[in-house]
């Protein structure tokens, strides 16, 4: 099991919208895209797996995220790819809200409880 890192505090996040946080707090190769939505949090590579843009800035709704550049879209819990131009899906990372704190688990899949 991979030890939680505090990545933001509820309330951090508007719902509806993604915020980047930097690979350097979080020990992971790409950044992060913490998203939230309906009263949930997810987490997922940053980088757009069909060309270099910030999943963050993207467009969140209905349980997706659409990339800002080509619109691509991508699953917020799993991470599957669910539009082209984007062929490949990117990584999705657990989270939890412990309190006010909003922990990433680095590498860990979420839950199905997510969804």
């Amino acid at each position: 099991m991979t030890t939680g890192i505090k990545i933001a505090e509820v309330g951090d996040v508007d719902d509806g919208e993604g915020i980047r946080i930097d690979k350097a707090a979080t020990g992971t190769e790409d950044d992060i895209a913490l998203f939230s939505a309906a009263g949930r949090y997810y987490a997922l590579n940053d980088t757009c797996t069909h060309e270099k843009a910030s999943l963050a800035d993207g467009w969140v709704e209905d349980g997706a995220v659409e990339c800002p550049l080509h619109v691509g879209k991508f699953c917020l819990r799993t991470g599957e790819v669910l539009s082209m131009p984007a062929n490949e899906s990117t990584v999705a990372h657990r989270v939890e809200v412990q309190g006010e704190d909003i922990i990433l688990y680095p590498g860990e899949t979420p839950s199905e409880e997510t969804e």
